[in-house]
């Protein structure tokens, strides 16, 4: 049995504490006033010159997107209509409308500024519940299609998604905290906004309010973390009992069938509510597909960084190199899915020039374009050119390489998808999102490797054990079929 090691544990409380830490100082650090957002800005100017404040301005006028704008309408869109119903009646109506624009601009900054640490969590927290549920996918489609080559990675997978449990729980507590309006990362949640008598009704959100209401929201969201989380609950103590008991194997056939087939339509849902719901004027029929060859690729790293780390220690003696070869043959061609489904949804976008599709993108363009564009070079070019050869499938610290370049390309991808919609030109990359990451990392380590030393490394219950075992001597012997 492995034991979850002195070190690792520390390792893991250590980044836990560092990150809550960061946290707490993002939150406390984000400023509390319009005057003190307005004073750091200033101070911004004054430390990086007006490069930075040509981009706000630019954003300001190129961005179409009415978003960000009902985020801080109350307070622009009635100070705008005072504005102008005084333009009829006052000669310096010219003036009076510059300091109304001037105002709702320091409040919408404002708001984007204290959106902040908000989304920083956001960022990681949504990263790693990505990429937990996915492995969980990974392993449910496993025992579907009755593959042999993965059983001796069963325990590793069903380690992984122990994370599952813990992140949902931080993820229903930001969806309450976001429900009872104490961020304002989703627009749409902006009171008056599909009311047509108020000042700042929108009646693009008005048409979609069948879908996007906060009470509906939130029961979706609740019943898309309660359905993972009860069969990831359901099918780790299943497959230890398996162990014992080898007719429980249809059963959780049976069940894995169920669960993707519900995985399949959340997962999609799931996109629309927690990422797409934050640009509500914007929409794509790819995003669904987009959203999971993004955490599919992550979550087979993820799995193979694991395995290789465990093997090392002596502690999967069964888990040969083909095993290794064909996780990373996943990371692969994962990669290219994922730039098939980027490249198709930025393309008929960009080609189609529909000013509610393109916005996406052009605020990405204005204010983003280096994360923007050097998360494809990370995501596709860089493990093309590392992984395409097969003999490099199989060396360990090759693949920590295109691994780890691959999660980073991919966190940099969350990062663009929601950064944009909640705090606009006023991004960095500082204390807040490192600490929310080393937070969520040492929650994955922590309920990782507790987890896998609570069941036997090996799945010993499965009937297709035995194939897995010989995995890599099968292989050997097709081969030499073949050359013969």
């Amino acid at each position: 049995m492995y034991q979850f090691s002195g070190k690792l544990k520390t390792l893991a409380i250590a980044f836990m504490i560092l990150g809550a830490m960061g946290i707490g100082y993002g939150f406390y650090a984000a400023p509390k006033t319009v005057e003190e957002a307005t004073a750091m800005v200033a101070n911004a100017h004054d430390t990086h010159g007006d490069a930075h404040a040509v981009s706000a301005d630019s954003h300001d006028e190129a961005t179409t997107h009415d978003a960000h704008e009902t985020s801080v309408a109350d307070s622009h869109e009635v100070v705008a209509h005072d504005a102008h119903e005084e333009a009829a009646h006052d000669t310096h109506a010219p003036v009076v409308h510059e300091a109304a624009h001037d105002d709702a601009h320091a409040a919408h900054v404002f708001h984007q500024m204290q959106n902040r640490p908000w989304a920083a969590l956001y960022v990681a927290l949504f990263f790693f519940l990505g990429i937990s549920l996915l492995v969980l996918a990974f392993y449910a489609i496993q025992r579907v299609a009755q593959a042999g080559w993965s059983i001796v990675l069963f325990r590793v997978m069903e380690a992984i998604t122990a994370n599952l449990h813990y992140v949902s729980v931080f993820m229903l507590l930001f969806l309450l905290a976001t429900f009872l309006h104490k961020n304002h990362l989703f627009t749409w949640m902006a009171a008056g906004v599909v009311d047509p008598t108020a000042a700042n009704f929108d009646p693009i959100i008005f048409g979609k309010k069948m879908w996007l209401n906060t009470p509906g929201w939130l029961l979706r969201s609740i019943v898309y973390l309660a359905g993972w989380n009860a069969y990831r609950f359901f099918i780790r103590r299943s497959s230890i009992a398996e162990d014992k008991d080898a007719s429980l194997h249809k059963k959780n056939y049976n069940v894995s069938v169920g669960f993707l087939a519900f995985f399949m339509i959340t997962e999609s849902m799931m996109s629309w509510d927690w990422i797409m719901g934050l640009d509500p004027h914007w929409f794509s029929t790819l995003f669904g597909w987009y959203i999971l060859a993004t955490f599919m690729v992550c979550a087979v790293t993820v799995i193979a960084f694991v395995t290789i780390y465990l093997r090392s220690k002596g502690h999967l003696p069964m888990v040969n190199d083909s095993h290794i070869h064909d996780l990373t043959k996943y990371m692969f061609g994962f990669s290219v899915f994922w730039t098939y489904l980027w490249f198709a949804q930025f393309m008929l976008i960009w080609y189609a020039d529909m000013p509610e599709e393109t916005t996406y993108f052009l605020m990405r363009f204005n204010e983003y374009k280096l994360p923007f564009l050097g998360m494809v070079a990370m995501n596709f070019f860089f493990p093309i050119l590392l992984l395409i050869n097969s003999d490099f499938k199989s060396i360990p610290w090759f693949i920590f390489i295109g691994g780890i370049v691959i999660l980073a390309g991919h966190y940099i991808d969350v990062f663009v998808m929601i950064m944009p919609a909640t705090v606009g030109a006023n991004w960095g990359f500082g204390i807040p999102e490192i600490s929310a990451v080393l937070f969520f990392l040492g929650v994955f380590i922590y309920a990782t490797f507790s987890a896998f030393a609570k069941a036997d490394p090996i799945a010993t219950g499965n009937p297709y054990l035995r194939e897995s075992e010989e995995y890599h001597y099968y292989n050997i012997e097709h081969r030499g079929e073949e050359n013969h």
